[in-house]
């Protein structure tokens, strides 16, 4: 059975493995991300690319699928941004590469929760908010690669700074900081919660759930604003599924099913029907990148 080794570059955690083309990931490694562009190198030369069909990519930012260049990547892996990946890869004469959420939409297709789709629509909900569109079939890119970027859809006009140069993007509203810095400011203020300063965006929810009503405020809020900027997608996209990846996703029903109430009072009349939402079938980011080469 053909294999590619696949490769998923984190804010934090860089993985590696050998994914086989039914999707099964027969190794892997994981460590934290080379904190310089000279490390990354040094990791990457280290790599065994022999007996493998081709080597799978996937990473933030904007990539441009065809050269493998990094467009752009704002945050901590600024240093990679106008590097051509495929050169760092050596003694591999195949190597593809894309967008960390396309490349989970891809294992999706392929694999998984999207297979036999022809549109659906993935959110990686974790401290960003990415995402990937299939529209009729095809995996949509747009004219200079950045359709998908879900998350820096505007909310408010007026509304905070974001990494991407834009103000009041869904990802100042909706995403891990966003929702601790909602439940900080209460806890600064003084407001009676089971929350502290240390608390993440998992501990949120585990308050919400246990009934503290700090939590259960600013997790309602979230989902509504969630909510109202995906039945916008949906109206534009129409897509058959939502598939929510990524940590936050990881809260289940607690979120799911008050979103799916907030899609479907939003959306019922123009759609006539309610979108199914789900969670990826394919968990690994390495399987999605291992499915850019297998699909290529």
């Amino acid at each position: 059975m053909a294999t590619a080794l696949a490769i998923d570059i984190g804010g934090t955690r860089i993985k590696s493995g050998i994914v086989s083309s039914d999707g099964t990931i027969l190794s892997q490694t994981a460590e934290p991300t080379p904190a310089s562009f000279r490390a990354m190198v040094a990791w990457l030369m280290q790599l065994d690319v022999s007996g493998v069909e081709g080597v799978g990519i996937a990473c933030k930012g904007i990539i441009n699928p065809a050269t493998t260049v990094i467009e752009s990547l704002p945050g901590t892996l600024h240093y990679l941004e106008g590097e051509r990946l495929s050169s760092l890869i050596p003694d591999c004469k195949r190597v593809c590469a894309d967008n960390d959420a396309r490349a989970a939409m891809a294992g999706e297709i392929m694999w998984g929760a999207a297979q036999g789709r022809r549109n659906a629509l993935m959110l990686t909900l974790g401290t960003g908010v990415g995402g990937a569109i299939l529209a009729e079939g095809k995996l949509l890119r747009g004219a200079a690669g950045v359709a998908g970027h879900i998350g820096h859809i505007t909310i408010d006009p007026d509304g905070p700074p974001c990494i991407c140069g834009n103000r009041g993007c869904l990802e100042t509203y909706f995403s891990a900081p966003a929702i601790e810095a909602a439940a900080n400011a209460s806890v600064r203020r003084g407001v009676a919660t089971s929350l502290t300063m240390d608390s993440t965006c998992h501990d949120i929810f585990a308050a919400a759930a246990t009934g503290d009503n700090v939590a259960a405020i600013v997790i309602q809020q979230a989902i509504r604003i969630l909510g109202g900027a995906i039945a916008g997608l949906l109206h534009m996209l129409d897509p058959e599924v939502i598939i929510l990846g990524g940590q936050i996703a990881e809260a289940g029903d607690q979120l799911l099913d008050p979103l799916k109430q907030e899609l479907h009072w939003r959306t019922q009349y123009l759609l006539r029907r309610s979108v199914p939402v789900i969670i990826p079938q394919i968990s690994s980011g390495l399987a999605g990148a291992a499915a850019l080469v297998f699909a290529a």
